[in-house]
């Protein structure tokens, strides 16, 4: 279970976070730079893999690129749909290393593309190019965040095949560096106030632009200064904050706004994969419950393999 579900105490790796946070963000800005807007800006994540973490295929013209992150052999990889292929050591480096080693392999690969850079919803952002202050990359830490991410996507995804609404795919936003997936009302919501640093005020609001229930991970250093699960809703229903949720060591964080799960909690549970389906399953009813969601024609029983769902 402890290989299942590694230990990840945030204040061992921070720095090597930090650092993987900002190249993440780098590699999420080519997809960003190239991919049409999607609703929520769904268009510029990253998904989790069986190794790491990618882009998925990005348009080029007529041809495809792809970038992934290897945390099993430490890489970072691009590809074309020609089949050719270039890649670096993930290793301890500067963002203003990595930055111009991920330039040069879209040179090499013929796919170079401006992007935009300074980072995101960081404070103080620091340009990619002038940035040799981030350089940590501890490879055990980054793989052990990568197996949690592992099994975290796993039941994120089985969450959301409950909901026959409007849900985004489970993906991590590069932004805020957390794995997400969220469910929708289909009302609009009020217009948002903005404000996250280093965040176009347009970005946000269209994030925020209908009602949501949302639920991740983050690794730690944002809300909570310890990786944890999370769940809120926008905007919050009244009565949202004193809901009574499973399991009993989740609570609501009234700076956050949100319910807050430790992630070891699900880590030591003798059945972690339940304890974290009955927060996402009962943080989400409270909020639809309050908002007044039209349950009855957007829920549904999770889906089983091989099993077509009742229409």
């Amino acid at each position: 279970m402890t290989q299942r579900w590694p230990d990840i105490p945030y204040a061992s790796w921070k720095e090597t976070c930090a650092t993987l946070h900002l190249w993440t963000q780098i590699v999420g800005k080519y997809r960003l730079a190239r991919t049409p807007w999607v609703n929520h800006s769904w268009h510029a994540t990253l998904y989790v893999t069986s190794r790491g973490l990618t882009t998925s295929p990005i348009p080029v013209g007529d041809r495809s690129a792809q970038f992934d992150f290897d945390f099993v052999d430490h890489k970072l990889i691009g590809a074309l749909d020609d089949g050719s292929s270039a890649f670096f050591a993930l290793r301890p480096m500067t963002v203003a290393e990595f930055y111009s080693r991920f330039l040069a392999i879209t040179d090499k690969l013929g796919v170079r593309t401006r992007i935009h850079g300074s980072p995101n919803e960081v404070p103080g952002p620091i340009p990619f190019e002038k940035d040799t202050i981030h350089g940590s990359y501890d490879a055990e830490a980054v793989n052990r965040f990568w197996r949690a991410l592992v099994q975290i996507d796993r039941i994120l995804k089985d969450f959301r095949t409950g909901f026959l609404g409007k849900v985004s795919p489970v993906h991590l936003f590069w932004g805020s560096f957390d794995l997400a997936v969220t469910r929708f009302s289909g009302r609009g919501a009020p217009l948002h106030p903005g404000g996250i640093p280093a965040l176009p005020d347009a970005v946000t609001r269209e994030a925020y632009s209908h009602e949501v229930s949302s639920a991740g991970f983050w690794p730690g250093g944002g809300p909570v200064d310890y990786p944890a699960f999370y769940s809120y809703a926008y905007p919050m229903p009244d009565g949202f904050s004193t809901e009574k949720v499973t399991p009993g060591e989740a609570f609501f964080d009234e700076k956050a706004g949100e319910f807050i799960l430790p992630y070891d909690a699900v880590r030591n549970a003798s059945e972690p994969e339940s304890m974290l389906l009955g927060f996402l399953e009962t943080t989400y009813s409270a909020a639809a419950r309050l908002a007044d969601w039209d349950r009855a024609s957007l829920e549904c029983p999770r889906g089983r393999i091989g099993v077509p769902r009742v229409a």
